[in-house]
């Protein structure tokens, strides 16, 4: 079986995996104190282009949303974010765990818009009975979103200019950062989103780490204790050396932009064979994960050589699935995706 499912089927880098082997048996102090952390921090800061961001190292995504959120939201206040965003859907009640209520907008592509904020804030404010509802108290999105969509800079500009006005922390999910980063259809740069957003993440577990994501807070005001949150939420890694080496080889040269690169080249080729055999697609993504609509004959016939998500029923025929390329995704197994979808309506 040929693995579609995901962009963390595979373990890490070889180069990561070289490096970890390298350090194993030095002696260094714990919880992200050593110097391959900060060599990593500095490294990142210089990507980012802000000499006095914090970059911490947390074991995962859901760890990560959950300690970023927790750690901005008072107890009576909310995260606002797509009725398909990650932490709605995919976190299994983590953030109505921690006591915060996550309050959705309508979105098909996986984005919202500032409007659609702009709106939500000014019903609440405007509502004589206010005190008696959940108060929005940041912003969450993902870059890509769940969808494969990604943010232009104009719209996260405008998302950052409403939220400032209305003191609401914007929050970036950049669990797949890197493959947004290059896709062709984004003219964000991590510099872009340093200047616009108060938080976000740099994702590793799928983007060619064996496991991490390195959070970038920006906003002075969030700063503060920031480590007693990633702590009490169990995100901090006692061997937090082992999240310092990867983000420190990832990020010393380019690696992470060249194993994104990768992975969007090879998913794009995988859509235009879809589009080229008269397949349509369900969202038009330009990044790593390809969501075709395919009758359930030809899921059924792909399935028995291939491995890939069922994302949504379109009627008793149809369905949409997810076909998600990795740092790691072989040239040769899409190559052969490619040949068996060509065969499809032989």
């Amino acid at each position: 079986m040929i693995r579609f499912e995901s962009d963390y089927a595979e373990g890490a880098h070889k180069q990561i995996l070289s490096r970890l082997i390298e350090t194993n048996e030095e002696q260094t102090p714990g919880y992200g104190m050593d110097k391959h952390c900060e060599k990593a921090r500095t490294y990142i800061r210089k990507a980012c282009g802000v000499d006095n961001a914090d970059v911490h190292f947390l074991v995962g995504g859901t760890q990560t949303n959950t300690t970023i959120i927790a750690s901005i939201l008072r107890p009576h206040q909310g995260a606002v974010a797509a009725t398909t965003g990650h932490i709605a859907v995919h976190e299994t009640g983590a953030i109505e765990a921690t006591g915060h209520k996550v309050l959705t907008l309508p979105s098909d592509d996986g984005k919202i818009t500032a409007q659609q904020v702009k709106e939500l804030y000014d019903a609440h404010w405007n509502d004589v009975t206010h005190e008696h509802m959940v108060q929005p108290g940041l912003v969450y999105i993902s870059h890509p979103s769940e969808n494969g969509t990604t943010y232009s800079k104009s719209e996260l500009q405008e998302l950052s200019e409403v939220c400032r006005q209305c003191s609401l922390p914007l929050v970036m999910d950049g669990a797949r950062l890197g493959y947004g980063l290059v896709s062709k259809d984004s003219d964000l740069s991590l510099a872009d989103i340093a200047k616009l957003c108060d938080v976000f993440y740099i994702g590793g577990t799928k983007v060619g780490a064996m496991f991490g994501e390195a959070v970038v807070i920006i906003n002075e005001n969030l700063k503060k204790d920031f480590r007693y949150f990633i702590k009490q939420n169990g995100g901090m890694l006692a061997k937090g050396r082992l999240l310092g080496i990867q983000f420190e080889t990832l990020f010393e040269d380019s690696l992470y932009y060249e194993i994104s690169n990768h992975a969007v080249e090879l998913a794009m080729q995988i859509r235009e064979t879809f589009v080229g055999e008269g397949y349509s697609l369900r969202y038009d993504s330009t990044t790593n994960q390809q969501f075709p609509i395919l009758p359930n004959d030809v899921l059924t016939k792909l399935g028995t050589k291939y491995s890939f998500s069922f994302w949504e029923q379109v009627d008793a025929t149809q369905s949409v699935v997810r076909f998600c390329t990795s740092w790691a995704t072989k040239k040769a197994d899409v190559e052969m995706l490619i040949e068996d979808i060509k065969k499809l309506k032989q």
